[in-house]
């Protein structure tokens, strides 16, 4: 079974996309395991401070190594992991490939940024990698952790209903998917194409490799090989 770590200063942003549809059937089928660590608990002192000015003076306050670094080490203090991933706008931006890639690495701690982010020295000595949704930046790394999840756990063998689902998907195969439709066969006068109601699997695969490589060379020529 695979385990995700999350480690967070706001959890209670985080567990709600775990508690329905497919993540929460996965949790409950026991395929993956997550837990949410609040990076409170590991504060050495009363206020439970886990953040602090940043040298040199600037605006935001920054998250301190000390704590960070409590959790992780007793995190890998009862178990292996492949990485520790921390969540940032600066990170090496998620693909399809990254989330194939995590999907049968094993167990993976997550840790979400906060504030202005987090002590260059956790990121140095004990970050494995970095990665970002987006070229934007969030309040913080709570819904991009969410994202990467559901990115990475839809992946595991047993979570999705029918597992040749996910090999279909838009950049697996470097091309976005191609048109689909469901009943009625007319709406409105709206036809579904003629081919995909003939019962003919060899025209059909034709006509959606023909329908994907169109749709990537018109809205993501930058992906189109």
């Amino acid at each position: 079974m695979v385990r995700i770590d999350i480690i967070s200063v706001l959890p209670e942003l985080i567990e709600s996309p775990f508690n329905a549809s497919i993540i929460k059937r996965a949790i409950e089928k026991k395929i993956i395991e997550v837990n949410f660590h609040n990076l409170k608990d590991f504060a050495s002192n009363k206020r439970k401070q886990v953040d602090d000015y940043q040298f040199g003076g600037g605006s935001g306050m920054v998250m301190m190594i000390e704590p960070i670094k409590k959790c992780i080490d007793l995190l890998k203090s009862k178990r292996s992991y492949k990485e520790v991933i921390y969540m940032t706008p600066d990170g090496n931006m998620l693909n399809q490939q990254i989330a194939n890639k995590l999907s049968i690495d094993g167990n993976l701690i997550i840790l979400c940024g906060h504030y202005k982010g987090v002590d260059q020295r956790v990121r140095d000595e004990l970050i494995t990698m970095e990665i970002s949704i987006g070229d934007y930046v969030l309040s913080g790394g709570e819904l991009p952790a969410a994202v990467l999840c559901d990115s990475i756990i839809r992946l595991i063998p047993g979570v999705l209903g029918d597992e040749t689902s996910a090999l279909s998907d838009s950049f697996q195969d470097g091309m976005l998917a191609p048109p689909v439709y469901t009943r009625p066969a007319n709406f409105e006068d709206l036809e579904v194409p003629k081919v995909l109601l003939s019962g003919n699997k060899a025209k059909i695969d034709e006509w959606r490799e023909e329908k994907a490589e169109e749709r990537t060379k018109k809205l993501r020529p930058d992906i189109f090989n």
